[in-house]
């Protein structure tokens, strides 16, 4: 199909000014964010209002999924002991009361990075007094025990991707796998923790798949849900197979309340962090 976004997908740039100090910031303090690293095309508008989701333990990655646009390596650096600290120090010059921290996927580290988020979340809670913060953590290989380290962290949010339905999982994730995403977040669920998860639509699935995906997410115990247009990074990657209206999303967000997910967040442009502070204010509220 036509690599050329539909009308809906175009918004006008906002002015640039906040967006180059959001850069600069965070050239200063040396860190990542999964903004530039994944190409989110929320950028310009996320830096403008002077958000950011955090990337942590670098900026390559050892899986090599065909949907995401962050470099592959197999033998990435050690984590740098500096960063929780750098992050944190970021954040607050950011002035974030709600800091979403992400990382590439570490297949290379005993603990799968776990020990780095739970250094992050306890930096963060040190530097910023009230901060909520939200982690999208990998699947640990399935790993309880680097979960656990996580958990541990008491995270204000803990999400996981299941990101497309389980006849797509090995054509655009070969190196996860659908039940062992729905484990991480069950346990995470039954441990206590608020739990978060998201969807790409427009790689091919169809109605029933999203349908059962959605019922599969609730049964883990998902509560807070992200729904958004998949976009292509380069002709390399798993290609588009339709733009999903704008009237269907507000119809699949309908669909997930009616499942019961307590705050949704469904529309083209939605992503996992987009409007998160908002998305986590929505249910906390009574």
């Amino acid at each position: 199909m036509s690599s050329r976004l539909p009308s809906w997908f175009r918004r006008p740039l906002p002015p640039g000014a906040a967006g180059g100090r959001v850069k600069q910031l965070l050239a200063n303090y040396a860190v990542h964010t999964v903004c530039e690293g994944a190409q989110c095309p929320n950028r310009p508008e996320c830096w403008h209002h002077a958000t950011a989701a955090f990337m942590i333990l670098g900026d390559a990655c050892t899986r090599d999924c065909r949907f995401c646009a962050v470099p592959h390596d197999g033998s990435p650096p050690p984590p740098d002991p500096a960063e929780p600290t750098q992050l944190a120090a970021a954040a607050a010059d950011m002035q974030l009361r709600h800091v979403v921290v992400t990382s590439v996927t570490r297949d290379d580290l005993p603990d799968g990075g776990a020990g780095q988020f739970a250094a992050t979340i306890h930096a963060l809670r040190a530097r910023i007094p009230g901060v909520t913060v939200e982690v999208l953590i990998p699947d640990f290989q399935g790993d309880r025990a680097a979960l656990d380290i996580v958990l541990a962290a008491r995270p204000d949010i803990l999400n996981h991707n299941l990101e497309t339905v389980a006849r797509l999982q090995k054509i655009v994730r070969p190196q996860a796998d659908y039940a062992r995403s729905l484990d991480v977040l069950q346990t995470a669920a039954q441990a206590g923790a608020r739990v978060k998860s998201g969807l790409m639509l427009g790689m091919g699935e169809t109605e029933a798949e999203i349908i059962t995906a959605l019922r599969d997410l609730r049964a883990a115990g998902v509560t807070l849900l992200t729904l958004g247009q998949y976009l292509a990074p380069s002709a390399a990657h798993h290609p588009v197979a339709r733009y999903v209206t704008p009237e269907e999303f507000d119809a699949w967000g309908h669909q997930a309340r009616l499942l019961g997910f307590t705050s949704v967040a469904s529309a083209p442009q939605a992503r996992s962090s987009y409007h998160a502070e908002e998305l986590f204010f929505a249910e906390a509220a009574p």
